[in-house]
């Protein structure tokens, strides 16, 4: 077991040493003892492939919180393959509720733009007559309700 200090795990591990902080201050890593003699805190190897797990895991959509899940699944010796299974299974369905909901945002974006003549004034901009309908208001000058807040 090869030990080295923070900056040395960080680069190891490709991410920064305020990124190894931040995962010690979440929990994901244990901060190790300081050295009595004020010396640098040293990192084992486990630390780093702890480090890319968990990159590795938000690199393919889980959060922080699921990251911490699944490392408790990987150190809980009676969890099943089906317990990570489920875990990727719930991510995949969020994923693609936002897939979808990305492709609707396209198709509004997609109609706006080939509905815009791309010149003329701006109070005649099809896309800002459209964001303006959405919200409700009824157009004029767009600053009039920021002046009265102001006063």
């Amino acid at each position: 077991m090869k030990a080295m200090t923070i900056s040395r795990a960080a680069a190891k591990a490709g991410v920064g040493v305020e990124t190894i902080r931040f995962y010690e201050r979440k929990g994901l890593i244990e901060q190790p003892p300081k050295p009595f003699d004020g010396g640098f805190r040293i990192y084992p190897e486990e630390a780093v492939a702890r480090i890319r797990f968990i990159r590795q895991a938000q690199d393919i959509g889980f959060s922080l919180r699921e990251v911490a899940e699944l490392l408790s699944l990987r150190a809980d010796p009676s969890a099943d393959c089906s317990d990570v299974r489920e875990q990727a299974t719930m991510k995949l369905e969020e994923v693609n509720l936002k897939i979808a909901r990305l492709e609707e945002i396209r198709g509004a974006l997609e109609d706006l733009i080939s509905a815009c003549p791309g010149r003329g004034a701006l109070r005649s901009c099809s896309i800002m007559e459209a964001l303006i309908a959405a919200t409700g208001e009824t157009g004029g000058d767009p600053n009039a309700g920021h002046m009265e807040n102001a006063r």
